[in-house]
């Protein structure tokens, strides 16, 4: 029997948060399959204590927060682990007052704060999912990693059904770990993609990467803890203490969405060199995260 159930999720700094500008955001690929965009409705399935629960989220602006309408097959679904999962998703517990007050004041920030008012920055909310999409969007384009992530959801993740729609999970490391490369490259993920994402899956599933400790460092520390694992190299560490773990002075320096967005922001004749990158950047510190997610913003037509 389905259980049905709403539970309300407040939201930090009401005044400078738009569910509308947040679901522009999640709805940039048609590829994806992690999560639906309905209208104003967001839907996404959460694993609670091994059990999938469908959400559905809508704004609920009158109460300053978001409503969650839960449907599970299961009875005692924990709550709270779905309020501070969907909060980890959508940031929703950020202060954006001090980016705000800073970004006014930058020639590049201050019209992106203006047009995406109220945009968070919308993260990745599973440490495994975040390392390897990392990998699955090295040196291809967006269209085709979403492509790549699209056939390894559909082959090792578990889903439900509901109405005539099905809702995706991504796959846990346990069941790559148990893969060979070869399972891999079959979904057109190259050589060494298929060798670095299940090293990480084995690293993770027999704890040598895990959770616990990476949150107990600090930024530095974070970075080079996920570094000194094969496959993960600045670029990848920053970007999932951006997206994951919420370091508000990540820079992935090395992106290159990040490169064309301030390539048309600043107009410049080409793309700017990495030393230019980091002489546009370096006055960002710890307000990196936030002007490098504004920056993907405006590349999205």
């Amino acid at each position: 029997m389905i259980a049905h159930m709403k539970i309300h999720i407040p939201v930090t700094d009401h005044a400078n948060f738009s569910f509308a500008e947040c679901l522009v955001f999640l709805s940039r690929s048609d590829k994806e399959c992690l999560h639906e965009v309905d209208g104003n409705i967001l839907r996404k399935v959460i694993v609670v204590n091994g059990n999938p629960v469908l959400t559905a989220i809508t704004d609920a602006p009158q109460k300053e927060g978001l409503q969650v309408e839960i449907s599970a097959d299961a009875d005692n679904i924990d709550t709270n682990y779905i309020k501070n999962y969907i909060t980890h998703w959508l940031h929703l517990d950020a202060d954006l007052h001090p980016f705000y007050k800073f970004a006014k004041k930058d020639g590049v920030l201050s019209p992106l704060i203006q047009q995406y008012k109220g945009l968070r920055l919308i993260g990745i909310p599973e440490l495994f999912e975040a390392l390897t999409w990392t990998i699955t969007g090295q040196q291809i384009n967006l269209s085709f990693a979403y492509t790549l992530k699209q056939r390894l959801i559909h082959a090792y993740g578990a889903a439900i059904s509901s109405g005539n729609k099905t809702y995706h999970v991504y796959p846990q490391p346990a069941t790559i770990a148990k893969l060979e490369p070869a399972d891999l490259i079959a979904m057109q993920f190259s050589r060494s993609k298929a060798d670095y994402i299940i090293s990480l899956a084995r690293a993770m599933a027999e704890e040598r990467l895990t959770l616990a400790h990476l949150q107990s460092l600090d930024y530095t520390a974070a970075r080079e803890y996920l570094i000194s694992f094969k496959g993960i190299g600045n670029w990848s560490a920053n970007y999932v203490l951006m997206k994951f773990s919420r370091y508000w002075q990540a820079l992935p320096l090395e992106d290159a969405g990040l490169h064309n967005a301030l390539k048309q922001q600043l107009q410049l004749p080409a793309k700017p060199s990495l030393a230019e990158i980091k002489g546009y950047t370096q006055h960002w510190q710890q307000h990196a995260a936030y002007a490098t997610f504004y920056l993907w913003r405006s590349l999205q037509q």
